[in-house]
C-alpha cells in the first residue's frame, strides 16, 4: 500500500487537533509549525477534510479548525478515503474469474489480492485518531523526559 503525503498530513492534522481538543479552534499555521507541514499544502488538506465533514472551521481572530467527531469515532480509513478518494473499492475479481478471457494470473491471484485489500481496510478502520493521539503523547514523553531537581 502506498500512502501519499496528503493522506499522511491529513492523519497528522487530525492527531494534532485531537491532542489539542481542549483548546480553542487551532489555526492552520499553528498546526503547520507543530507538524512540520508547509502551510499552503496544509490549507489544501484542511479544505479537503472540511469538504468531507471531518473538520470544521471557525472564522475570525480566534478562529481555526476543530474535529467534527470525537477522536475515538474517527479512523485512519475515514481520513484516507476523504483525501484520496474511494481507495478501497470493490474489485470485480469474482466477475472476472468467470470471464473466459481472464488470464491465468487473474484467475490464480485475484482472490489473494482481494483478501489483501480487505485486510488493509480492516487495519485502517480499526486504528482511531484517539489511539494515535495517545501513542504520540507517549512518543513525545519519551523524547522529552522531564528532569526534576
Amino acid at each position: 500500500m502506498k500512502v501519499s503525503k496528503r493522506a499522511t498530513y491529513g492523519i497528522m492534522v487530525a492527531v494534532d487537533l485531537a491532542i489539542h481538543v481542549k483548546e480553542a479552534p487551532i489555526q492552520a499555521r499553528t498546526i503547520a509549525r507543530r507538524q512540520g507541514i508547509p502551510v499552503r499544502f496544509l490549507e489544501q488538506v484542511l479544505h479537503a477534510m472540511k469538504n468531507a465533514g471531518l473538520v470544521e472551521s471557525q472564522r475570525g481572530a480566534q478562529g481555526g479548525y476543530l474535529l467534527t467527531h470525537e477522536p475515538a469515532a474517527m479512523s485512519i480509513a475515514d481520513i484516507f478515503e476523504a483525501l484520496e478518494g474511494p481507495v478501497f473499492h470493490r474489485s470485480f475479481v469474482g466477475q472476472r474469474t468467470r470471464d473466459r478471457h481472464a488470464t491465468k494470473p487473474e484467475l490464480l491471484l485475484g482472490d489473494v489480492w482481494e483478501q489483501v485489500q480487505q485486510a488493509e481496510r480492516k487495519v485502517l478502520e480499526n486504528i482511531t485518531i484517539e489511539h494515535l493521539a495517545l501513542r504520540l503523547r507517549t512518543i513525545e514523553a519519551q523524547r522529552n523526559p522531564m528532569y526534576h531537581i
